[in-house]
């Protein structure tokens, strides 16, 4: 028998797959020969562990208090976990009664046919003398290096993900490397809930989902509208002194355009289609075919690259119904689009000041201190547009650019989009969860389908690069992540509504108007609530509301051409001038601060 293995390090994948062997083995003192074991992995929050009911076995989550006592006596029994390497044919002994660890088992077994001569190395993991597992692992050394765990929840899964297999129990845990990690990450999945942007959607009344209109289609309300035109302002804001130009494209097109691009094969079954009188049509899947178009129908030379577009457009995509969710996965998706047709030379500097656009665009919202990037290259599978030197000329130069722009990046293999390589920015909200956003997209294809050419230096054409860029990445996704990640406590400069006037009693009501007047006049969103109610109430409402400042105004305050301010978190900022809180306000809006005034 083998020795336990080296531990190299402590990190959280080694302590979650190591967790999920001692669910597994917790599972199997307690409900003996009631289940089979199909797959357990570690996951980027935690593990799962999928494994087939038998003779009428049913779990819920009312049994994870007695589950989790007994995976800490696992762990407080300190049993070594051991790899061992074993042949082929010995693995098929010791799991011939599980078809689900069989079915591995052939693969390998297919593989070695396929490759005369080949070797695969099978190991099996065992807790002490108790508990054995088919796993490539790695795992930590002993079981009490499991220093906190939690099951979270319980759920069908089929097995392989594919619907035509079996449907599976899974059961989700977590694990981290101390209590605290722990408890962290527990306070931030009921923060999460409590944060859902669906729910808060519908209570700020931001949006609206109508199932007359269909799943992933949303409605605007005034006030959501308010938050969209803001963030779509403010990219705009930040492009104009840029050499971009607006334009604007149908939202559909000839199926021509997508079959010369690429997008009718890749899209497929994702694509909506339109039957004209006479012509086929698409409602478009992607933009940049649009902007083909714009640049085609230019005579550009060499002193007018690059050329810059800017389009919040939305696209549309049939996604299946169950994956849609809110405003994060729908089905009419409005990117802030920009398309760039440069020169090879001139990609260093077009890229670096679109990086330079995303981070301004992201310290604004309080999300640039923890980012980081995925490189985006081919994989060895997939359907990929252009020429091996094509790829290997985009992947480089956005390899250089990220080193020369010094960004956090790491390679993502079989991530690129179908037509070039990209740079994916991951960027994490107030609850550490990471969400892409941003990516800028490398592309020597397009150009080369469309035919599309400006005249260099010496007379000739010359085929341009595309740059594809998104800052938010979608609008919608965009605005959901927003919602989540303020809680729907937006900075003043970003929420519907700005300020709630209060007037105590009916005698303040002419006072209160003027004050309401005087703030529209500024152009600060302002909302009067002059119903019957008793004050306290209707603090109570604009905080429910979350507005970020209340104005009271009480009999001392109309005699005295006063306003007395009140933040949404309690905060009294006591008696001003109205004069002194608009200054104030402004300076905030302007500078789009994350903070209300101190």
């Amino acid at each position: 028998m083998s020795q336990p293995q080296n531990n190299q390090n402590s990190d959280l994948h080694l302590i979650r797959h190591s967790a999920e062997h001692v669910l597994t083995q917790a599972m199997q003192r307690l409900f003996p020969n009631q289940f089979l074991m199909a797959m357990g992995p570690a996951t980027d929050d935690g593990f799962y562990f999928d494994f087939e009911p038998i003779n009428d076995f049913k779990i819920s989550e009312e049994d994870f208090p007695k589950i989790e006592a007994e995976m800490a006596k696992i762990v407080k029994e300190n049993l070594p976990i051991i790899r061992k390497e074993i042949s082929l044919d010995e693995a098929k002994k010791l799991f011939a009664a599980n078809p689900y660890k069989m079915e591995w088992l052939n693969s390998i077994q297919d593989r070695l046919d396929s490759t005369p001569g080949g070797g695969e190395v099978i190991t099996i993991y065992s807790t002490g003398d108790q508990f054995v597992d088919l796993c490539a692992g790695p795992h930590l050394r002993y079981t009490k290096q499991i220093k906190a765990f939690k099951l979270l929840s319980i759920a069908g899964a089929y097995w392989h993900g594919d619907e035509k297999n079996k449907m599976l129990t899974r059961i989700y845990g977590t694990a981290f490397d101390s209590k605290e990690a722990l408890e962290e990450y527990l306070h931030n999945i009921e923060e999460a809930i409590k944060r859902d942007h669906r729910v808060l959607g519908q209570k700020l009344k931001l949006f609206t989902i109508s199932k007359l209109i269909g799943a992933g289609l949303p409605l605007m309300q005034p006030k959501g509208m308010i938050i969209r035109s803001e963030i779509e302002d403010y990219l705009w804001q930040l492009h104009k002194n840029k050499g971009y130009s607006r334009v604007w494209t149908p939202h559909l097109a000839k199926e021509e355009l997508y079959i010369t691009s690429g997008h009718a094969e890749k899209f497929g079954d994702n694509l909506f289609r339109v039957q004209g009188k006479e012509e086929k049509f698409f409602l478009k899947p992607m933009n940049c075919p649009h902007h083909m178009q714009i640049f085609a129908d230019n005579q550009f030379s060499y002193r007018d690259m690059p050329i810059r577009y800017f389009e919040p457009a939305t696209v549309y995509r049939d996604e299946k119904s169950g994956e849609l969710s809110g405003l994060t996965r729908v089905r009419a998706i409005t990117q802030d689009d920009g398309h760039l047709f440069c020169r090879i030379s001139q990609l260093e500097e077009e890229i670096s000041t679109i990086v330079s656009i995303i981070k301004d665009f992201y310290t604004t919202f309080g999300m640039i201190s923890d980012y980081w990037v995925r490189l985006s290259i081919r994989g060895p599978k997939g359907k990929y547009l252009g020429s091996d030197e094509v790829w290997e000329k985009a992947e480089g130069a956005l390899k250089l650019i990220s080193e020369k722009n010094q960004l956090p990046f790491e390679i993502g293999i079989d991530e690129a989009a179908f037509y070039g390589p990209k740079l994916d920015f991951m960027f994490k909200d107030s609850l550490k969860r990471e969400w892409q956003l941003a990516t800028i997209q490398c592309d020597f294809n397009l150009p080369e389908r469309f035919d599309l050419s400006f005249v260099n230096e010496n007379g000739e054409k010359e085929r341009p690069v595309v740059i594809h860029r998104a800052i938010s990445g979608s609008l919608e996704r965009f605005m959901g992540v927003m919602i989540e990640n303020f809680g729907g406590a937006f900075p003043t400069w970003l929420s519907p509504v700005q300020v709630k006037v209060i007037p105590i009693t009916d005698d303040q009501a002419e006072y209160a108007k003027k004050i309401e007047q005087s703030l529209i006049e500024n152009d600060i969103r302002v909302e009067l609530d002059d119903k019957s109610e008793t004050m306290q109430n209707k603090i109570r409402t604009a905080a429910g509301d979350k507005i970020p400042y209340m104005i009271i105004l009480g009999g001392r305050e109309a005699e005295n051409n006063t306003i007395s301010v009140r933040q949404r978190d309690g905060q009294d900022l006591g008696t001003m001038t109205l004069s002194k809180f608009i200054d104030d306000i402004k300076t905030e809006i302007v500078k789009k601060s994350l903070n209300l005034i101190k």
